[in-house]
């Protein structure tokens, strides 16, 4: 059988030419040029952000001026997954190839946030604001939202006392969900088995003991006092004594943290550790770890009344008419603190 030989080289000549137009096609997709070269700008990508957002913020911030070679260049290379979050500042934008190299590879700006020992959800939710742009009630809101709460596996009403106080990165643009989630995922760090085994010793729930956590956390200063706080109020549980502690009544006042007067001792609320017995409802601050461990290994001992002495520590009785000692005491150094700062 004979073979034709002649249409070969047309063939041949045809593919090189359609190779051709491709590799055209794709390095002026790749090499588009752009409005401003030789800028510098910065661009945040935020949480879920799509690669059509992407380029539709890029647009409007005149960094490129074509969102459809975009969106191209980055399939052709690949990277439509692989845009991570944050805020990138963007040098030498000459083609997509350059703005897409910077976007995947280059190191987006991170921001550390501090959590503080003691601070509430709303407290949180300010100091958000003020270092990630996060709005207050946007906090709130999902502090409280029972998805949120069903995910982690948080059986109470609320985040409060959920949000582990630490020192952390996070990308600017990460979203308000992700940082709650990577706080409360610190939390769940801390429950090890072993804590787990004491909590039932004391016939305790996980959150009664963080509750009481973030009443020695209200009420500490020093590490070294917790344990014997805790002691305190495990005590008067056990004898089903109030607790009346004074951080629960600072949580349930709008204008505090002040000094408590006899009024504020009579709120009507469930928190109020003065008029009801037993633990209140929930946490009513972020407890670090050290009360944490406190909550769950109290000294032994008899104490039943703590005081403040004035100078960050406490005097602690066993009963009331020592305790009703120490409370003068204080009130004699405070009239003396008064008298020095009018002279």
């Amino acid at each position: 059988m004979a073979v034709n030989f002649q249409n070969k080289p047309v063939f041949l000549f045809g593919g090189i030419i359609a190779m051709s137009i491709t590799i055209s096609l794709v390095v002026l997709v790749l090499f588009w040029p752009q409005p401003n070269p030789s800028s510098v700008s910065k661009v945040t990508v935020i949480t879920g952000s799509t690669l059509g957002e992407i380029s539709k913020l890029l647009y409007e911030k005149k960094i490129i001026s074509n969102e459809q070679m975009f969106r191209w260049a980055v399939q052709i290379m690949g990277k439509e997954k692989e845009i991570p979050i944050g805020t990138f500042q963007l040098v030498d934008t000459q083609s997509n190839y350059d703005i897409i190299k910077q976007l995947v590879y280059g190191s987006p700006e991170l921001i550390k946030v501090r959590l503080l020992e003691g601070w509430s959800v709303k407290q949180i939710a300010a100091y958000l604001n003020e270092v990630m742009g996060f709005e207050p009630d946007e906090i709130l809101d999902i502090s409280k939202d029972y998805r949120f709460l069903k995910k982690h596996n948080i059986k109470a009403s609320s985040i409060e006392g959920y949000l582990f106080p630490d020192t952390y990165l996070f990308f600017n643009g990460d979203s308000p969900t992700s940082v709650l989630d990577n706080v409360v995922s610190e939390y769940k760090k801390f429950w090890r088995d072993a804590f787990r085994d004491r909590a039932q010793e004391l016939n305790m729930t996980e959150h009664e003991v963080v509750t009481l956590a973030s009443i020695i956390e209200g009420e500490a200063i020093y590490d070294k006092e917790r344990p014997t706080i805790s002691g305190v109020y495990h005590n008067r549980l056990n004898r089903g004594m109030r607790l009346q502690a004074d951080p629960t009544i600072q949580y349930i006042i709008e204008d505090g943290p002040r000094r408590l007067l006899n009024r504020d001792l009579k709120i009507d609320s469930p928190y109020n550790t003065y008029k009801n017995k037993g633990l209140p409802p929930g946490p009513i601050n972020s407890p670090g770890e050290q009360s944490l461990k406190a909550a769950l290994y109290p000294e032994e001992n008899e104490y039943l009344f703590f005081v403040a002495r004035g100078d960050g520590y406490h005097t602690f009785t066993t009963n009331e008419k020592d305790h009703n000692i120490a409370k003068k005491q204080l009130q004699k150094l405070r009239r003396e603190l008064r008298r020095k700062k009018v002279q």
